[in-house]
């Protein structure tokens, strides 16, 4: 297949690089600073040349938007929704315009449209969507409203001839540097990985291999819409650092309360969202479909990544 990722260049569309071009499809990626063979410029806001590679393409799977690992101020939020909301327009205009449009479009989306709750999961038939939780800063509200936003830009793209599909992806765990698997796992092996806050909190992830077999899977299906693109087993956050300490060999992690995970989170230029926001997600509509998945409970997932990380640092 002709396989178009735009915003191909972050941690996402590397892994899906990677392993797709590795199963002889041809991939190209659409980036605001091409440098490699297979990459085409493109500013993700406005039609181009670069429509030339949608058209008769077989699939396009869109990644664009600004990353969240940032400071939520209100400039970087501003440019949260107009990075998603303005790439996925255009990708739609573009498939629209296309002779021989893609079969189907991917789009990202993310877990975070969900409420922040502890009493039950969130699937994509009963999930309570967010934005209306007591208790939680105003801008966590903003949040829902840019992803919703994102899958809208989709939904209202006129592309008949083209299955859609959003997903609504937890966080990604892989050996990658500079990925959130990365910087966890640094901060475990400081011995600062304990529970924040109490620890209640529930994480949702996705190991680097059930994203590239979920997103085939997907390709190859009927399913349109939302789809929950995250292990069946979300844990609470303080379960969750204890199963990746125990996978590296550290026996104790400091606990951080909430105004000390707020002081971290300002000294690495991200936001307390990422780890207070209780994200109890889970794949309804693939484990309806059939999907099964490599890695459905965290400690087996940490323990290959740390394998992972600890082969390619010694370098084999």
């Amino acid at each position: 297949m002709k396989i178009v990722i735009p915003g191909g260049t972050g941690q996402v569309g590397g892994i899906l690089n990677r392993a797709l071009s590795a199963a002889g499809h041809e991939v190209v990626v659409l980036t605001r600073r091409p440098v490699r063979d297979g990459e085409v410029r493109w500013d993700g806001a406005t039609r181009g040349a670069w429509e030339a590679a949608v058209d008769g393409s077989d699939v396009v799977i869109n990644l664009a938007g600004r990353s969240v690992s940032c400071r939520y101020t209100p400039d970087n939020l501003r440019e949260m929704m107009a990075s998603r909301v303005d790439s996925a327009r255009v990708v739609g205009e573009a498939i629209a315009a296309a002779a021989r449009p893609p079969r189907v479009w991917l789009q990202m989306s993310t877990a975070t449209v969900y409420a922040h709750r502890f009493d039950a999961p969130n699937d994509e038939a009963t999930g309570v969507v967010g934005g209306a939780e007591a208790g939680v800063p105003g801008y966590w509200a903003y949040s829902v409203e840019i992803a919703r936003a994102w899958e809208r830009a989709q939904e209202e793209a006129a592309t008949p001839k083209t299955r859609k599909v959003a997903l609504r992806s937890a966080m990604v765990m892989s050996p990658d540097r500079g990925g959130v698997f990365d910087v966890l796992l640094w901060l475990a092996r400081l011995g600062l990985g304990g529970p924040v806050a109490g620890g209640a909190q529930y994480v949702s992830w996705i190991h680097d291999r059930d994203v590239v077999r979920a997103v085939e899977f997907l390709i190859g299906s009927d399913l349109c819409g939302p789809v929950n693109l995250a292990a069946p087993a979300p844990l609470p956050q303080r379960a969750f650092m204890r199963a990746l300490r125990a996978a590296w060999g550290v026996p104790v992690g400091l606990p951080a309360t909430k105004w000390m995970a707020e002081l971290g989170a300002f000294a690495l230029r991200s936001d307390t969202e990422l780890l207070l926001k209780s994200r109890r997600v889970v794949p309804g509509r693939l484990l309806d479909a059939g999907f099964a998945f490599g890695y459905d409970e965290w400690r087996g997932a940490a323990d290959d990544l740390v394998r992972r990380v600890r082969a390619a640092r010694a370098g084999t």
